[in-house]
């Protein structure tokens, strides 16, 4: 079972990066937005993975964070989240905003995820009740806190973030209008646009 990957950055196709090992092994790896938004190409990194196998498919995801892979690892544990919304959810939602919605039976903050309706929000509530005291007290972080450095082409980065908030669940009309909506003089990296066409879509 693969628990970490170390190497080079070779290349990223939101939300999927390949990271190239030292033994010449270009691992492409899966990632929650925020995350992914904290690799940029020829740089050196380790992520935490979880080894995703199923009798069609073997899956790499990665989290630069340990906590994302704990807490993805128990959502996909529960009956009708699979790995697709499980990222969903981190990708819109810090570690410290679920564990937060599940002490407070917040569904609505669930429900901001694509994908994610109220019965559903409220089965993840009920699963999770009890189970995140390991990760103790944390701050739900800023919405500007949760991204880094990306690619800085205008048009690269208007396709990156549409395929990123694609691959999140949003349909392409809504990906296009929270992308129009959000663009300002002052947003010119991937990063910072994901996070403000996230933030249009949830309502914020």
């Amino acid at each position: 079972m693969i628990g970490m990957i170390s190497g080079q950055v070779q290349y990223l196709n939101a939300p999927v990066a390949c990271i190239m090992t030292s033994s010449g092994v270009g691992y492409e790896i899966e990632f929650p937005i925020p995350s992914f938004c904290q690799l940029t190409i020829g740089t050196q990194t380790a992520v935490y993975v979880h080894h995703h196998v199923r009798e069609d498919a073997i899956n790499l995801f990665g989290f630069m964070d340990r906590h994302d892979r704990d807490i993805f690892r128990k959502l996909i544990k529960i009956n009708g989240v699979g790995a697709k919304m499980a990222l969903a959810m981190l990708s819109t939602l810090s570690v410290a905003e679920i564990k937060h919605a599940v002490e407070t039976d917040g569904d609505a903050a669930l429900v901001r995820v694509p994908g994610i309706g109220k019965k559903t929000a409220q089965r993840i509530l009920l699963d999770l009740k009890g189970k995140l005291n390991e990760f103790g007290e944390m701050q739900p972080m800023t919405a500007e806190g949760l991204f880094g450095k990306s690619a800085d082409n205008s048009m690269l980065i208007i396709a990156e973030v549409e395929s990123a908030l694609m691959n999140l669940g949003y349909k392409e009309k809504e990906a296009q209008a929270a992308i129009k909506n959000a663009q300002s003089d002052e947003i010119n990296n991937t990063s910072d646009l994901l996070k403000a066409a996230l933030r249009q879509l949830s309502g914020f």
